[in-house]
């Protein structure tokens, strides 16, 4: 599923004022830099003409070229407050590089640490006859049978149609892995294109889907990088053998 030259373009939206994890998108991950290995998946994956990282900070941007990625500009700091959508930042880069409406842009998030190569090949394939990709993880159990809690703390059944079916008789549901999203740069520049009306979906399994945000979550992505073997020093030695 692999193109046969790049003629795409990777966007990496990496603010510099993380709250919850502070500097998550450069704190080392298995020995290497949050972005860098997104960065690395995107340079292996040989689909890109360029990886752009779109950032307002300085710190940020000098791990970003270190890794392999363009800087060609400093984000406005009005699009790296805690309200900023990442569809906005995407359609600012898009405008600051000038891409033409046609061209193939991916959104690839920084801590998106364990995406392969093969998951963006994946859904560059997937763009062929779609407006929007994004990359999906599976719920464990069937969300029609979720509670909810009242305000005096009772569970009650969000569904209750749902409780008197058996689990294996439910639609499967999906969530946002939290790793990329493609789209044509026209679809991006669009203030009402929408992700989630109708994307084409790219599966991953359970282990590497982990959307990187709460202190918790950095601890489970450093269990599953020791689980999944997630070493730079090796990934670095593969890359340049000799």
């Amino acid at each position: 599923m692999r193109t046969t030259a790049a003629d795409a373009v990777c966007i990496l939206p990496a603010r510099g004022g993380s709250k919850r994890i502070p500097r998550k998108n450069v704190r080392p991950l298995a020995g290497r830099p949050a972005l860098g290995w997104p960065v690395a998946a995107a340079r292996a994956s040989g689909l890109f003409a360029r990886i752009i990282v779109s950032t307002d900070d300085a710190e940020i941007a000098a791990v970003a070229t270190a890794a392999g990625a363009e800087v060609p500009f400093l984000r406005d700091p009005a699009l790296a407050d805690d309200h900023a959508g990442t569809t906005e930042v995407v359609r600012d880069a898009v405008a600051r590089l000038g891409l033409a409406p046609g061209v193939a842009v991916c959104c690839l998030y920084p801590t998106a640490v364990f995406v392969t190569p093969a998951d963006l090949a994946e859904g560059r394939a997937r763009l062929e006859g779609a407006r929007w990709v994004l990359a999906l993880g599976r719920y464990r159990t069937p969300i029609d049978r979720a509670y909810r809690l009242t305000p005096e703390g009772r569970a009650m059944a969000r569904s209750p149609e749902a409780m008197e079916r058996r689990s294996q008789d439910l639609a499967p549901a999906y969530y946002d892995a939290g790793e990329f999203y493609w789209a044509r740069a026209g679809t991006w520049a669009d203030p009402g294109a929408r992700v989630w009306d109708g994307a084409a979906a790219v599966l991953l399994p359970e282990a590497r889907c982990l959307d990187i945000d709460t202190p918790e979550d950095w601890a489970e992505a450093e269990r599953r990088a020791a689980a999944l073997g997630l070493d730079a020093g090796r990934a670095d030695a593969a890359a340049d053998p000799g």
